[in-house]
């Protein structure tokens, strides 16, 4: 008979059930053969664009079924974090429109990264960081302490690999509210940016000089998203500056 556990020891050593890890791995797994026998490149924007003319023709008979199939996809490339949601993003606003295109992919991204978050804290939550030492538990603790605020500069500077602003949260232990809808929010700027790109790509090279601008839109957007955190630390900092019978 094998010996009861004993309580007194450190939570940081107890190991995570295999059953736990299964779907990270799978998806992990998915990932790995998707890259490996190149199925992203099917979605690249040559090869979508070449097939236009049957997925438009497609669209305008079962208008309905094609928008599902559009964010089912949309779901799977995220999820599997393939490099070819812009394009996919890009192509809706082609044949969707800039309204339709940007809440079917808004929807398949904000989907797809929900399935990742929800996989990933599942299996590992907040054991990863505790087990990571009391400096990176510090951290945890004030990337949950602001989650929206910073999540919401994550999504909305696209800077970060999008798999990483995905499971960073999980790890940290950040609500699937506050996950779900400053991911949302976030997102709104590069979906509508990518689909008004695609519903004019026949007449993006004359708007090119945009481009730039466009992204220091992104960027001011994300600084912009950083003041309450900002603002919270001075008011913070202050208060402990203060003498304790001061009001």
């Amino acid at each position: 008979m094998s010996a009861p556990a004993d309580p007194t020891s450190p939570p940081s050593r107890a190991r995570i059930p295999l059953r736990r890890l299964a779907p990270l791995a799978i998806i992990a797994a998915l990932t790995v053969l998707a890259l490996a026998m190149g199925w992203h490149r099917a979605l690249s924007l040559p090869v979508l664009i070449e097939h236009r003319a049957e997925v438009e023709r497609f669209v305008s008979e079962h208008w309905v079924a094609a928008i599902a199939a559009y964010v089912g996809l949309y779901i799977a490339v995220t999820a599997l974090s393939l490099p070819c949601a812009s394009f996919l993003t890009i192509f809706g606003g082609l044949v969707f429109g800039v309204v339709t295109g940007t809440v079917t992919s808004l929807v398949g991204a904000t989907a797809g990264a929900t399935v990742i978050f929800l996989i990933a804290k599942s299996a590992l939550g907040g054991w990863l960081v505790r087990r990571a030492g009391a400096r990176i538990e510090k951290v945890a603790e004030g990337f949950r302490a602001d989650a929206f605020n910073y999540l919401l500069f994550l999504r909305l500077v696209p800077f970060f690999p999008f798999w990483l602003v995905n499971l960073v949260p999980a790890l940290c232990g950040v609500p699937l509210r506050t996950f779900v809808i400053a991911s949302a929010l976030g997102m709104i700027p590069g979906s509508f940016a990518y689909t008004f790109f695609g519903a004019g790509l026949d007449s993006a090279i004359k708007a090119q000089n945009a481009t730039w601008h466009l992204v220091a839109g992104l960027i001011a957007l994300g600084l912009l998203s950083l003041v309450p955190i900002v603002v919270k630390r001075l008011k913070a900092a202050r208060r402990q500056s203060q003498p304790s019978g001061q009001a």
